[in-house]
């Protein structure tokens, strides 16, 4: 039975929808690949389609420049892979992120247009807007891909947490960025939902500079 998770007031739309082969995931992977949404997420036969409304996308977007930012301002390479899809069939698994980064492995992957899982690492850093929560456990599926680092804004704060032992731990500071916090990513997001752009890039800025 296909599952819709739409409370109001929420930031996206989730349908679940089980028994779901493997080849049909792959299909729609291909239906979909030039549409920005909506976004996939498969495991072992479950797969949720997820839309994002405009409050979803724009928290994402404040995320993406944070980043980017933040990575020129203290001279980090970090390659920005946005909702690309990551998948491995061996374990029948899928997903596209919000926002993806590479950090520690950006070397390995520079320059390449296509990435195999199988070859390649996975990105070190993940973000999701959770602001309805999935019934697909997203932490346990994004530990089997070995992602170090996963950020998660559930409408109110972002939570870091970090890769531990094939699990996720709760921690207050960023591996992969320890400059930035759980409260200062918090923030961040916060006030760029509250001041023009212009006035959120200067603060990012000017805070940037205090932290060197």
């Amino acid at each position: 039975m296909t599952t819709v998770l739409h409370p109001p007031q929420v930031a996206e739309v989730r349908i679940v929808v089980p028994n779901v082969r493997w080849e049909t995931y792959e299909s729609l992977l291909h239906d979909l690949s030039d549409c920005s949404a909506p976004r996939l997420t498969y495991d072992r036969g479950e797969l949720e389609i997820m839309s994002p409304t405009p409050k979803h996308e724009k928290v994402n977007r404040a995320i993406e420049i944070l980043v980017s930012m933040l990575a020129a301002e203290m001279k980090i390479e970090v390659a920005s892979f946005g909702s690309t899809t990551f998948k491995r069939e061996d374990i029948e698994r899928g997903f596209e992120p919000d926002s993806s980064f590479y950090c520690q492995n950006e070397r390995r992957i520079r320059g390449k247009e296509q990435l195999d899982l199988n070859i390649d690492p996975p990105p070190d850093l993940v973000f999701e807007v959770d602001i309805t929560r999935s019934s697909i456990d997203k932490n346990a599926l994004l530990a089997q891909f070995g992602i170090k680092e996963l950020w998660r804004y559930d409408g109110e704060r972002i939570r870091i947490f970090v890769l531990k032992d094939r699990r996720y731990e709760a921690s207050t500071s960023s591996l992969m960025l320890p400059f930035l916090s759980d409260t200062s990513l918090t923030s961040f997001v916060a006030d760029y939902l509250s001041l023009t752009r212009l006035e959120w890039m200067e603060r990012i800025h000017d805070w940037a500079q205090q932290q060197k």
